[in-house]
């Protein structure tokens, strides 16, 4: 880092490691798993490449972020969290939850699919009874389980799902924020449905 607070108190020295523009996004992206070059990018397309590159270099230097390669067969090369890294996910969260609650947040702005699922734990209200769906957005799927108060997420199909939904990221943000009902999406042709068709319909009663 070029720039610094030169202050020692640990939220000033917080924000020179993480504080740079797209950092924290970065972080973001990464909390649900590795991720390619190309696929950070489409998560952040507000960003360019240069500085994204720059970004990832800095989180690199400072033991935040690491270069892997997945083992075959996919065998590419991904950045990763390093476990220090992973520590900032409830820090991320906590931000989520305040900032989704404001009255300026810009509903009409990009709404990446990680950025959805990771708004659920932000507004779950509770998991009574608990349940797990199979989430497909547009050519992502996660596992989402409901349970003792609590939301796990993971990329990746779910076995045995309550209800599987096929929806986009915007669609499903409406659904569990309450702005709109799963039938209206269905009818709407924005989702479909596979499995317990009132498993899917309580959905929305987990969120605020």
């Amino acid at each position: 880092m070029t720039r610094t607070y030169d202050d020692a108190c640990g939220i000033a020295h917080a924000l020179d490691l993480v504080g740079e523009r797209w950092a924290l996004l970065v972080v973001r992206e990464l909390l649900l798993g590795p991720k390619r070059f190309t696929d950070l990018r489409a998560g952040l397309p507000g960003v360019s490449a240069n500085i994204l590159s720059q970004r990832l270099r800095e989180l690199e230097s400072e033991g935040i972020v690491e270069r892997a390669t997945l083992p075959p067969p996919a065998a590419v090369a991904v950045y990763a969290l390093t476990p220090r890294g992973a520590e900032l996910e409830p820090v991320v969260l906590a931000l989520g939850t305040w900032g989704i609650r404001s009255p300026t947040l810009p509903r009409d702005g990009h709404l990446g699919v990680d950025s959805v699922i990771l708004s659920l734990g932000a507004q779950l209200t509770h998991t009574d009874p608990p349940a797990t769906y199979e989430l497909r957005l547009d050519a992502y799927r996660f596992t989402v389980r409901l349970h003792d108060g609590r939301v796990d997420v993971a990329r990746g199909s779910a076995d045995g799902p309550d209800a599987t939904i096929t929806t986009n990221p915007r669609a499903l943000d409406a659904i569990v924020s309450g702005d709109r009902t799963l039938a209206d999406v269905i009818t709407s042709g924005e989702a479909t449905v596979d499995g317990d068709e009132d498993a899917a319909e309580r959905l929305a009663t987990y969120f605020a």
